[in-house]
């Protein structure tokens, strides 16, 4: 996933109206609302926006004639292929009207510009894992962690041996299970992680 390093903004003027372009990285629905909220200038025209993270997607035009100015600014996060983001265009009307089309390539253009020169991050999706392994093959365990780029978030002991709570991408789970259970003889176990019972 292509997502925002750090949040970056963006001022430029068409035809004297004023146009300020903030993009920020959101994780949910509720962090991108807080940015959006927080981004907007009161005594602007308008402060339009958007955000996309994964399925999920909502804009704005706020005020503006329907069309021209929340969906172009969804398109120009997804033209430049980025997830986890709202981005926020504010307008101070300058006494010239764009018309329709201007709008739209005034807003779209403003956030795909705004967003052509942030500082991107690549995110890969992690799984956590509890691994429990008998007493006698714990030092079989922890070169395969190591191997696998498996990050150890906690270690216990129960009867049953070691337990470990792991983080691991998640494109890496079948060659870590193959590993795990090559150097332990299929005797070590491997599950998800459940957060609700720190189990």
């Amino acid at each position: 996933m292509l997502t925002l390093a750090a949040p970056c903004a963006l001022e430029v003027e068409i035809k004297k109206s004023r146009f300020i372009a903030r993009a920020a990285r959101a994780g949910t629905r509720e962090e991108a609302m807080a940015f959006i909220a927080q981004a907007g200038e009161p005594k602007a025209n308008h402060n339009c926006w958007a955000y996309r993270i994964g399925p999920d997607y909502r804009f704005s035009d706020d005020g503006e004639p329907g069309g021209t100015a929340g969906q172009p600014i969804l398109r120009a996060i997804e033209g430049q292929g980025l997830d986890c983001v709202a981005v926020v265009v504010t307008r101070w009307f300058g006494g010239i009207k764009l018309g329709a089309g201007g709008l739209a390539r005034a807003y779209g253009g403003t956030a795909a510009e705004c967003l052509r020169t942030a500082q991107r991050l690549e995110v890969r999706p992690r799984v956590e894992l509890r691994v429990t392994a008998p007493f006698a093959l714990t030092g079989a365990v922890y070169p395969v962690l190591e191997a696998c780029g498996a990050q150890k978030l906690a270690e216990s002991y129960s009867e049953a041996g070691l337990v470990l709570r792991i983080s691991l991408e998640a494109g890496a789970l079948e060659a870590f299970r193959a590993a795990l259970a090559d150097a332990t003889r299929g005797k070590a176990t491997l599950e998800p992680y459940d957060l609700s019972t720190n189990a």
